[in-house]
């Protein structure tokens, strides 16, 4: 992802409301994250799908590292020999 250009990409509701496309346009050749903001707030973020789906894949990974890393940490492993024989691998 880009770095969000404040200029730019901060976009009050009522404009999103008015020009949708352009919105959108904007989010699919910049690359960037638009924020939607009602009354100065922030509200919601538009992104593109592919953006938004590489981060939740990258969101998951790390959970993944992280749960991973516990179970290491709290005993709970499997040496492979087992894991092969448990798949029917070995």
């Amino acid at each position: 992802m880009r770095a969000t250009k404040f200029s730019e990409d901060i976009v009050p509701l009522t404009k999103m409301k008015v020009n949708p496309g352009k919105v959108v346009h904007q989010v699919d050749q910049t690359r960037r994250p638009v924020l939607l903001t009602s009354r100065g707030q922030g509200v919601a973020v538009v992104e593109a799908l592919a953006e938004y789906e590489a981060a939740a894949d990258e969101r998951a990974f790390l959970r993944d590292v992280v749960q991973g890393l516990m179970d290491l940490e709290e005993g709970r492993e499997t040496d492979l020999a087992a894991v092969k024989q448990r798949l029917g691998l070995s």
